[in-house]
């Protein structure tokens, strides 16, 4: 098993609708070989500062999402309107 931690800064204003659109991603995360369960931590310091943890099986199962076209919809979307910068992974092996 691996966790991977994704680090996301969202432009200021936008913290909504990136909560709201975790919520939508979820679905695909849940859907993905591999994948076990995801959760969305805000940092209490920078409100627009936020980190994913997603576990999954290997982290094979978490580059084949990670290359999928649900991955690559979601990232554009960010990309043009809510990201402030490029979003950062790390993964975390048991």
């Amino acid at each position: 098993m691996v966790t991977v931690g994704m680090n996301y800064h969202v432009l200021e204003g936008k913290q909504r609708d990136f909560e709201d659109k975790f919520a939508a991603v979820i679905a695909a995360l849940n859907a993905a070989p591999g994948h076990t369960r995801s959760t969305l931590w805000k940092d209490v310091a920078d409100g627009a500062s936020y980190l994913i943890t997603s576990e999954w099986s290997d982290e094979q199962a978490f580059h084949s999402f990670v290359r999928s076209d649900a991955f690559r919809d979601v990232t554009n979307w960010g990309k043009e309107q809510i990201l402030s910068g490029r979003p950062q992974h790390r993964v975390y092996k048991h």
